[in-house]
């Protein structure tokens, strides 16, 4: 794929992914993504991230099983942010929890846990 219908704003390579669970509309993380993030996403159905850290591409769940099957991907009004609709299996977030939005600014923990990640990592 060398194009989209909507042309991307990637921003210095990356452009930012909101990513939702599409039956509860929860919002389970935010990441960014390259080009060839979206394009591997596009052409797999599975989400594909870029990891700053360690600076790569990486397929959500890979390694632990927790994956994210896309079921629709929408631009926002500026085409510089991705919203990611997906069906999640497992938790979003590598602490265990499902969602990465776990807890409230004062560390109050509102999120469920939904795995070990000393089992899983």
């Amino acid at each position: 794929m060398d194009s989209f219908e909507v042309e991307l704003d990637f921003d210095s390579g990356l452009i930012p992914v909101i990513t939702q669970d599409v039956e509860t509309e929860e919002v389970l993380m935010f990441a960014y993504a390259t080009r060839e993030a979206v394009e591997q996403t596009v052409e797999t159905g599975r989400a594909h991230y870029y990891s700053r850290s360690r600076d790569e591409l990486w397929e959500k769940g890979q390694s632990s099983g927790h994956t994210q099957s896309v079921e629709e991907i929408r631009v926002d009004c500026d085409a510089d942010t991705l919203l990611y609709r997906v069906e999640q299996e497992g938790g979003a977030c590598h602490t265990g929890h499902r969602s990465c939005f776990y807890r409230t600014l004062d560390g109050t923990d509102v999120g469920e846990v939904v795995f070990d990640p000393d089992d899983v990592y």
